[in-house]
């Protein structure tokens, strides 16, 4: 159990412990449901029966006048808690999940099995379990625990879910701008993802922003090109015949430097913000903090990029944009070998974005940079991607989830910003304007990847199982209702 006098003390949140407790396998067998649902934006698998089951779930934690947001791809889902409270909170939850090979996996993927996790304890297994449906099932979980323990949340709550996180959110600016929609998010002093991502130390990180993505390929083709073939051929006629992989080969070297680990694309860097003087601080604070050899162990690596010591390394991290090959597809992959010379090939990309890049002006770069390097063939499918976000940690969103993370006994570092990247610019910019960021402890690992698991009884004891998370999320509603 994690040190937290607030919920010792004789008043609400101690009924509502004992909620959450009596409720624990029904909230159990809540995320196992969902995780056995798996919405696939990529795939279009599961589109009408995700947004469905995400509107009986926002039902049944107690939000009202909830509906399925259309859009010009997948539905968002929206509802609203009048709490009479004098504040309110919103809550942004992503009902869809990566794609799964369940052959790489150790359990199957849709089952939600229980498994062992040395050092951390038993948890659930299953695509979703940590990105982001263990965090959010527990989120609903709170509310769940207070409505049984007879408490009304401290706060009144807006709820706004989409199906196409996974995908870099190419519609929900349409979800967030409808007019109802958009006036409730108003309404709110910020709005928050539900997280579970406590290191062995039960430490977490309270970010101030996020990179901004962008989600594309990159596609070489004979057809285009008008050189090479334009299906595939023997490869014994390459010695006359020009290769459309090849020449995607090309065009993906120009865009980084030999290492492959600087941007090379034209005015990449020209509107890019440089650290402050405080991020600089807090990132500092954080490698001070943080334990380097078990962090690298995690990631599989021995050595940072370029050599750099682990300070460095995390400031590079925050500081640079990055662009990445998420994946090289062109001919035959099976096992052996089939000597084809292919007629097209295809790169995916990942392109992450900081202060104060756009997204509109990364695009516009990218394209002009093919233009100018001879790739004009070269075609650029765009599946998504948003700016950068940034919030202040004086704002009362963050500066309730600082005072939360105090009460629970937990330690919590400041970041300037998370390398990965959410929709929270959709939020902090215009016409929204609010704070935006992540709350919660607990812990899972394995988003994007083989094994996903979330914990639901910790064997660590800094560490938050899923009743002392669900707590967690109950305090967060409390402390922003107290905050000045």
């Amino acid at each position: 159990m994690l040190a937290r006098p607030g919920f010792a003390a004789p008043d609400a949140r101690a009924a509502i412990r004992a909620a959450a407790l009596a409720n624990k396998a029904a909230d159990v067998k809540r995320l196992q449901d969902w995780i056995a649902l798996p919405t696939i934006a990529a795939e279009n698998r599961n589109v009408p029966e995700g947004a469905a089951y995400m509107e009986e779930l926002a039902k049944g934690a107690g939000f009202t006048g909830v509906r399925q947001v259309p859009t010009d791809g997948v539905p968002g889902v929206f509802g609203v808690m009048d709490n009479g409270a004098k504040r309110t909170l919103g809550i942004y939850f992503m009902y869809d999940v990566k794609q799964y090979d369940p052959e790489e996996w150790s359990s199957p993927p849709l089952e939600a099995r229980f498994v062992d996790k040395p050092g951390w304890g038993r948890a659930v297994m299953g695509r979703g379990a940590v990105n982001q449906k263990g965090p959010e099932a527990t989120f609903l979980a709170a509310l769940h625990a207070m409505r049984a323990a007879g408490v009304k949340p401290p706060v009144n709550l807006v709820l706004v879910a989409e199906g196409e996180e996974e995908i870099g959110s190419p519609h929900f600016r349409q979800i967030v701008e409808k007019p109802d929609v958009l006036a409730a998010l108003r309404r709110t002093e910020g709005i928050f993802i539900p997280a579970g991502w406590q290191g062995t130390n039960g430490e977490v990180e309270v970010a101030l922003g996020s990179k901004g993505v962008i989600e594309l390929e990159l596609v070489a083709s004979g057809e285009k090109w008008g050189r090479g073939p334009k299906k595939d051929i023997h490869s014994s006629l390459k010695g006359m015949v020009d290769s459309p992989v090849w020449r995607l080969v090309h065009a993906l070297n120009t865009l980084v430097t030999p290492d492959g680990n600087t941007p090379a694309i034209e005015g990449w860097f020209e509107n890019v913000r440089k650290l402050t003087a405080r991020e600089k601080q807090l990132i500092a604070n954080a490698a001070a903090a943080a334990n380097e050899a078990e962090e690298m162990k995690a990631l599989s690596l021995t050595h940072w990029i370029d050599d750099l010591p682990y300070n460095e390394a995390l400031a590079r991290l925050a500081q640079e944009p990055t662009v990445n090959i998420e994946g090289l597809v062109a001919g035959y992959t099976g096992p052996g070998g089939k000597t084809i010379l292919p007629g097209r090939a295809v790169a995916k990309l990942d392109l992450r974005l900081v202060p104060n890049q756009t997204r509109a002006e990364a695009e516009r770069k990218l394209r002009a940079h093919l233009d100018k390097q001879g790739f004009a063939d070269v075609e650029m499918n765009v599946s998504g991607g948003y700016d950068p976000t940034e919030t202040s940690e004086n704002s009362r969103l963050i500066q309730a989830e600082l005072a939360t993370y105090r009460k629970l006994g937990v330690t919590a570092n400041l970041s300037p910003r998370m390398a990965g990247s959410w929709p929270g610019a959709v939020f902090t910019a215009p016409p929204v304007a609010i704070p935006a960021g992540h709350f919660g402890i607990g812990h899972g690992a394995g988003a994007h990847a083989p094994d996903e698991y979330f914990v639901i009884d910790s064997t660590n004891p800094k560490v938050a199982g899923i009743t002392d998370a669900t707590m967690g999320f109950v305090e967060m509603m409390f402390q922003l209702a107290m905050a000045r």
